[in-house]
């Protein structure tokens, strides 16, 4: 029995700087890729979020979709069109993505978290919404702008309403589906606004958790992950190749935080079980960190 629990008792010791560190500390955790679709993997990381929360931090959780919104489009027989790789959102679409997204998902996460003993309010265009965006268009041939539809931009986000949420010690959960100044709902990326929520808060850090063991130095290389890595480090892995489509908007989001004051960024799988406290509370992590 004492052998087993004396690295416990060490364990707790490490911890004990970063807890006194990052007491009243906000901390920015987006969560989105395949751990979205497995129940037991965002339990866990909900309750790691719990966790921060009853040891004094301020954590602010923003979440995309996973393959559900995908399912329930599938389901409406709707078939996705693609502009330049990315989905085209119509009317229809970003009903089904509002549901998912504000009804199920949100809901989900605010439930699990107050069972724990936590307070959570749902943020999103169904409530208190804090995202507001401008629609986004492609640049085409010859100057030509090319319509996304529904899709859009965060350029501003309510952080006066998610300070006084966290200072009544309250978790904000917050899904990407965004207002236009004229009312209107749309889709944003859940990466991006998970850095524009870190940058208007001025956060401590920004925490990207989805189903990558963090930046490799080789995209195919599972031991090539890269612990630590500077903005210039990461826009030479862009030029190079090694960073590239569905990691892009990731380190963008990162690299938008920390060029507005966050003080570190982070690119963690959750599938790993306490990933989130792996790599916040202890020295080795277990992602990749990123600082200017």
């Amino acid at each position: 029995m004492i052998d087993t629990a004396i690295p416990k008792a060490e364990a707790l010791v490490e911890a004990l700087s970063y807890i006194q560190r990052f007491h009243d500390k906000v901390v920015v955790v987006k969560v989105g890729g395949s751990m979205m679709d497995n129940e037991e993997a965002l339990s866990t990381l909900l309750a790691d979020i719990v966790f921060m929360n009853y040891v004094g931090m301020q954590p602010v959780l923003v979440h995309g979709g996973g393959k559900a919104i995908n399912e329930a489009m599938e389901k409406a027989g709707l078939v996705p069109q693609w502009v330049q790789g990315r989905r085209y959102t119509d009317d229809r679409t970003i009903a089904i993505a509002e549901h998912v997204l504000c009804n199920q998902i949100n809901k989900f996460i605010v439930s699990f978290i107050q069972s724990q003993g936590c307070e959570a309010m749902g943020l999103h265009s169904l409530t208190s919404n804090v995202l507001f965006a401008e629609k986004v268009y492609l640049n085409g041939e010859d100057g030509r702008r090319i319509d996304l539809g529904l899709v859009g931009e965060v350029k501003n986000v309510n952080a006066r309403l998610l300070q006084l949420l966290v200072q009544a010690d309250a978790i904000p959960v917050i899904a990407t589906i965004a207002r236009d100044n004229a009312g209107g709902k749309l889709n944003v990326n859940a990466d991006t606004a998970a850095g524009a929520v870190a940058a208007a808060m001025k956060a401590e850090k920004l925490v990207v958790v989805s189903d990558t063991h963090g930046i490799r130095s080789d995209p195919k290389d599972p031991e090539s992950r890269c612990p630590h890595l500077t903005v210039n480090g990461i826009q030479e892995m862009v030029k190079t190749g090694a960073i590239s489509a569905g990691m892009l908007p990731k380190v963008e989001a990162c690299i938008t935080a920390l060029q507005a004051g966050v003080g570190k960024a982070h690119i963690i799988d959750g599938r790993i079980p306490h990933s989130l406290l792996l790599e916040i509370y202890t020295e080795a992590g277990i992602g990749t960190e990123i600082v200017l």
